[in-house]
């Protein structure tokens, strides 16, 4: 019965530091018990003798004698007390109460002022004390030691706007002296709004490319399509053509033999008339030289008359055998086919049309685009390659704006990135196609072009400039006039300035064509040559220049 009493009054046994059950129970005069440890060492920080619960101060420092009654009493307690249900301890990524003996508690609050943390028992004195009523609780906090200065170990209070940095009372009347400080909370309110307007510019690029994304994805499964179908064309195209080509020799071969038999025929006959006529004469000559062997005088002229009278020569000799045996007309056309395959090969779109002759001719399909209509036919769309950029190139807009500022973009080191020169290449790799593309100019000095990839990044030489080497082709604009360059040959162009320039590549038939684009389409260079590599479009500006790679539709006017 003196167990379950004991069990039922366990409130009494609690020690009013360590606010955990008596361990080596003291009493001092003012009736209060703590634990020997607890009060010794709570006295030993404190020049003033009081009782941790009534406040109740001491002239001198009391001597701490274990209460023997009483700790037998809490041995009886600790036996008969059930444990704490197990969901009360501090598990993986809990924060442990910093007052816990043994096995700690979870704390359910952390002090800023004490900085630490609290389990549910111990966080009593901080509701009930009037010394701790004052101090600021928060949610737990694992990390309380980095809310502490490392200087003078004093809670983090004030915000130095000076040097951006949380510090203590002590900083700010020391070396922060002078610097602008405000509250945390002041701070924090200030911080939050510019984290706002950071959070609804993230939210629009993210709604932007999720946008972009969708509607890449449309066109992607469009074009799927539309590849499926082209190509279903194609095979039928091709399948007709191979049969074409197929019933051509055919064709071919037996003109060739016809005219072969034919010309064997009419040889055979003459060449048996001949065959005739020879024997016929080889017997002539052997009776004239019988005659001539004639001693008798009267006999040899009673017979000469009518033995030295010949026939008349047979057109068969004027006859002669065709040895240049040829069809000049069907091997042009068939050299005309031949070429045109090769083109088709090479990607250009070509298309056939049957003639009177018995081969097909073919011919080039399109025409050279006239109107800007027709060079929207063949836009291709464009990206800037921040891996290539010159870090005082700075990219915006997608990656399809191009500025040269003087402060460097903090661009991440790239093997293939430029250096020296102020330029920038396009992702996209242009090969076996037609392509137009518009930009967007303005600035003093700036060069549109394409080069192949080979291209040189690294140093101040020519061979990594557009246009001053054989793998580069561009337009430039300086001192008020144009000018277009390759492999370091520099030619001046006569004509205004156009903020719009187009540029129009036809690889398979080896043109880039550089256009001033306004209501009309005016032509200002084109290079004709024989490209080898894919090209890659390129741009170079000077200080205060800026392109922008204008995102065009067929539908765009």
């Amino acid at each position: 019965m003196a167990e379950a009493q004991l069990f039922i009054s366990q409130d009494e046994f609690i020690c009013l530091v360590c606010l955990d059950t008596l361990t080596d129970p003291v009493t001092i005069p003012c009736g209060h018990n703590f634990c020997l440890k607890c009060l010794t060492d709570y006295w030993d920080q404190s020049q003033v003798y009081s009782c941790a619960h009534c406040r109740h101060t001491f002239t001198t420092r009391p001597e701490l004698k274990r209460n023997t009654l009483l700790n037998e009493v809490v041995k009886k307690l600790k036996k008969t007390t059930i444990s704490p249900p197990s969901q009360n301890y501090a598990g993986p990524g809990d924060v442990e109460c910093d007052f816990c003996t043994g096995k700690k508690f979870r704390a359910v609050k952390s002090c800023l002022t004490c900085m630490a943390s609290y389990c549910q028992t111990h966080l009593q004195l901080h509701y009930e004390g009037d010394v701790w009523k004052g101090h600021k609780l928060v949610d737990p906090d694992r990390n309380l030691k980095e809310k502490l200065c490392e200087k003078h170990q004093k809670s983090l209070e004030i915000f130095c706007k000076t040097d951006e940095m949380c510090i203590c009372l002590m900083c700010g009347m020391t070396e922060h002296d002078g610097h602008e400080k405000v509250e945390l909370e002041t701070e924090r309110e200030e911080k939050e709004k510019h984290l706002g307007v950071t959070l609804s510019d993230i939210k629009r690029r993210l709604e932007e490319r999720e946008k972009t994304l969708k509607e890449m994805r449309r066109e992607m499964e469009e074009m799927k399509i539309s590849v499926e179908r082209e190509m279903g064309e194609n095979k039928k195209s091709f399948t007709a053509l191979i049969r074409c080509i197929v019933e051509a020799n055919r064709k071919l071969t037996e003109r060739i033999k016809e005219q072969e038999k034919r010309e064997i025929e009419k040889t055979e006959g003459v060449m048996k008339q001949l065959e005739k006529e020879i024997e016929e004469l080889k017997r002539r000559e052997a009776e004239l030289k019988e005659l001539s062997e004639i001693k008798d005088h009267v006999h040899f002229l009673q017979t000469f008359s009518s033995r030295c009278v010949l026939p008349a020569d047979e057109d068969s000799l004027s006859f002669t055998v065709t040895a240049d045996f040829s069809f000049e007309g069907m091997r042009k056309e068939l050299s005309d086919l031949t070429k045109s395959l090769e083109w088709i090969s090479q990607g250009d779109i070509m298309t056939w049309t049957p003639s009177a002759h018995e081969a097909p001719v073919f011919t080039l399909q399109p025409p050279e685009p006239q109107s800007r209509d027709d060079f929207l036919k063949y836009f291709c769309p464009l990206t800037l390659d921040i891996n290539i950029a010159n870090r005082v190139l700075h990219l915006s807009e997608g990656n399809k704006k191009v500025t040269r500022e003087r402060t460097e973009a903090k661009y991440p080191d790239n093997p293939d990135r430029f250096d020296y020169w102020p330029q920038v290449l396009c992702r996209e790799a242009l090969t076996g196609t037609r392509c137009y593309w518009e930009v967007e100019c303005s600035g003093g000095e700036l060069v549109i072009g394409v080069t192949y990839k080979g291209l040189s990044r690294k140093g101040k030489g020519r061979e990594c400039s557009l246009g001053n080497n054989d793998k580069s082709w561009c337009l430039q604009w300086s001192l008020s006039q144009y000018f277009v360059c390759h492999n370091n040959k520099r030619t001046v162009i006569s004509a205004p300035y156009s903020p719009r320039i187009g540029v129009y590549l036809d690889w398979p038939a080896g043109s880039l064509s550089f256009y001033s684009v306004s209501h009309t389409m005016t032509l200002l260079h084109r290079f004709n040559t024989s490209f080898t590599e894919p090209l890659y479009p390129g741009f170079y500006l000077d200080p205060h220049c800026s392109v922008i790679i204008s995102h065009l539709t067929p539908c765009d006017h």
